[in-house]
């Protein structure tokens, strides 16, 4: 499924693909401008959503840049419907590197926001001067999508940013494993909790399925985590009784590529 994309171009050394269901999206909200506000609601929708993903591609290189400092190699990030993903071939064991490559998409968003606030800030805080398609207005849901997206993404779900800030803090006294383990139980209970909530209250099905997807993506991630643990350990063992190298030494295969999202 995530192998139906198209490359774009390359950000600082990162390819940037789209998944192709990504041009229903943008079919979808021309049609609602088009519906709305004629050709140039159809721009107006338009553009906002491109932007609104433009948003979405820094908060992933703020996740990836700030993980190739940690030595952690990034081949590609991914936009899909409901958000985007960068793929990390591994995530340091060390939780204090996690927390920073973790923080720094969030905090993109909140930088951009902080940008934004001071030029539109009646927008954002009162209907006064909510003119329809007008620069004010386009700026104003800027802002609050970025606000949105960062605190959103800081919901402590796992594999999402809080989920893997409430993994990094567990690994601070228990094993990478267990960490995990438990930040992936939490995880898949309040991602069935929101799912449920967005479904039925809410009212919002692609919220919904948001939620379901990090659910299944959660699992996934911990089912990697625990065959790299034993293949780590398959390794050191061998390596200690053919007494060539010491324990750890010898390095296991490298596993699936981690996705770092979505967001």
């Amino acid at each position: 499924m995530l192998g139906w994309s198209i490359n774009l171009f390359r950000v600082f050394g990162i390819q940037l693909a789209v998944h192709a269901s990504f041009f229903l999206l943008l079919a979808y909200y021309s049609y609602e401008g088009w519906k709305t506000g004629g050709i140039s609601g159809l721009f107006w929708s338009l553009g906002l959503i491109v932007l609104f993903f433009v948003c979405v591609i820094l908060h992933e290189l703020g996740h990836s840049l700030t993980a190739r400092r940690f030595g952690v190699r990034v081949p590609r990030i991914l936009l899909l419907p409901i958000g985007g993903m960068a793929e990390f071939d591994r995530i340091p064991r060390k939780p204090s590197e996690e927390l920073l490559i973790t923080v720094a998409g969030p905090a993109v968003n909140f930088v951009l926001a902080g940008i934004l606030l001071p030029f539109v800030w009646r927008t954002v805080f009162s209907e006064s001067e909510n003119e329809s398609q007008s620069l004010a207005l386009l700026g104003g849901q800027l802002c609050a999508a970025n606000l949105g997206m960062g605190i959103f993404n800081l919901l402590p779900v796992f594999p999402m940013d809080g989920g893997r800030i409430f993994r990094a803090l567990l690994a601070l006294k228990l094993s990478y494993l267990r960490a995990t383990y438990w930040a992936v139980m939490v995880g898949r209970i309040l991602a069935l909790a929101f799912a449920a909530l967005a479904a039925f209250y809410f009212e919002n099905p692609m919220l919904s399925v948001l939620f379901l997807f990090i659910f299944w993506a959660g699992a996934a991630e911990y089912r990697q985590t625990l065959r790299r643990e034993e293949e780590t350990s398959y390794w050191a063992e061998m390596a200690h009784r053919l007494n060539t190298v010491e324990p750890g030494a010898v390095e296991p295969p490298v596993p699936p590529l981690i996705l770092h999202g979505p967001n």
